[in-house]
């Protein structure tokens, strides 16, 4: 196959929807050689925040020098954003040659590997192939049954952890949480974020956890704005700290000023993109837009899935708010323009298009409310990378 064909492949399995559980990650990593042995893992975990951090990490890990692996998801405009070695996607050859291995592999099990299981075992051969030195790995959904908790990690890193995928996490806070410490692992150091007490309980009742209690200095630089990122630095150094990797003081300044996160409160040409996707999320929004812009208000172009809480991430978008222009997302699970509208707490518009929404936008635009929409705003306002 080549990559194109590679891909239709790949996107054909995701008909096999979502499978928690760690049976068939191992088998493919087993039949793949088990690469995994041969790697260092950070393993982040959390609701809010996990790519943040995953990118911290590995831009201080490569400013001091190490070869990294950098493992993320969604993608926001192509797939091989998901997996980077120095920072550097990967290949179309290699993405059409493990996506190979893996069909010709997996053809006869009786119980065919999901998407992210495929995607999750392909991305570990890459690493061990490339000779990655430190992988960061971010959890996909959950933790205890993520297909990312297959391995071992050197430390476990968990941001701040809020209601999000009730349907498969559990519909309370105590029920998630649990579900996200499921990455905590005997002998294996923790750190974490501040959390709600009730989430603090239930971490603590799968083994030590250390709670960062500071964020990173105001005179330190971060090239990702907002007060919660300064935490998300903090948290990034503290796991760094707690796997005993030495890290020049240099090092983390220079990765840290140098970090690059798309649709994290991204300025492109006229609009702000953020993938805030929960209630959390759009809260911590919010707070940016206030510390950067104060109290100027902006028109919010929004667009949301049909099973995230958009009720809760509109009111709490609402102080930052002059108009709601509500966008539908390219997704089979996406929420109409009709039906946002209906929950809204303001005045609001709804366009046929997003292309429609970002025409008639004046300056200073905001476009959130999912990563699916973010990544198809960056597809029209920016050039293309890593090609």
């Amino acid at each position: 196959m080549n990559c194109p064909e590679a891909l239709a492949w790949l996107y054909s399995t995701q008909q096999f929807g979502i499978k928690l559980g760690l049976e068939n990650t191992r088998r493919l990593l087993a039949t793949l050689g088990n690469p995994e042995r041969g790697l260092r893992f950070l393993h982040v975990a959390g609701t809010n925040g996990k790519g943040s951090v995953c990118a911290m990490l590995d831009a201080v890990l490569r400013a001091a020098g190490y070869r990294t692996g950098l493992y993320t998801s969604p993608h926001l405009v192509d797939f091989r954003e998901r997996i980077r070695v120095d920072g550097e996607w990967i290949s179309e050859a290699d993405t059409a040659r493990l996506l190979t291995t893996v069909r010709d592999a997996t053809r006869d099990w009786p119980h065919a590997p999901t998407y992210f299981e495929i995607v999750t075992a392909m991305a570990i051969r890459h690493f061990a192939d490339a000779g990655c030195e430190f992988v960061v790995l971010e959890t996909g959904m959950g933790g205890r049954l993520d297909s990312t908790n297959a391995v071992t990690p050197v430390v476990s890193v968990l941001t701040p952890i809020a209601m999000d995928h009730a349907q498969w996490l559990g519909d309370t806070l105590e029920k998630i949480a649990a579900e996200k410490a499921g990455i905590l692992k005997p002998g294996v150091p923790a750190v974490s974020a501040p959390q709600e007490e009730t989430v603090l309980r239930v971490l603590r009742e799968h083994g030590p956890v250390t709670v960062i209690a500071d964020s990173l200095a105001d005179d330190a630089p971060l090239n990702l704005p907002g007060t919660h990122q300064r935490r998300n630095a903090s948290l990034a150094l503290a796991a760094l700290a707690a796997a005993d990797i030495a890290v020049p003081v240099a090092a983390m300044r220079k990765g840290l000023a140098t970090v690059n996160w798309p649709g994290r409160f991204q300025s492109v040409g006229r609009f702000i993109l953020d993938g805030a996707h929960n209630a959390h999320g759009s809260a911590q929004l919010a707070a940016t837009w206030r510390e950067t812009f104060g109290d100027e208000r902006t028109v919010v172009i929004f667009g949301a899935l049909r099973d995230k809480t958009y009720a809760e991430m509109l009111r709490a978008l609402r102080p930052i708010a002059t108009e709601f222009w509500f966008v539908p997302v390219a997704s089979v699970r996406g929420e109409t323009p009709e039906n946002l509208a209906a929950m809204c707490p303001g005045p609001s518009r709804s366009f046929a298009t997003l292309d429609e929404a970002l025409a008639a936008a004046p300056a200073h635009a905001l476009v959130t409310g999912s990563l699916f929409l973010v990544g198809e705003a960056l597809e029209r306002l920016t050039p293309r990378e890593g090609a």
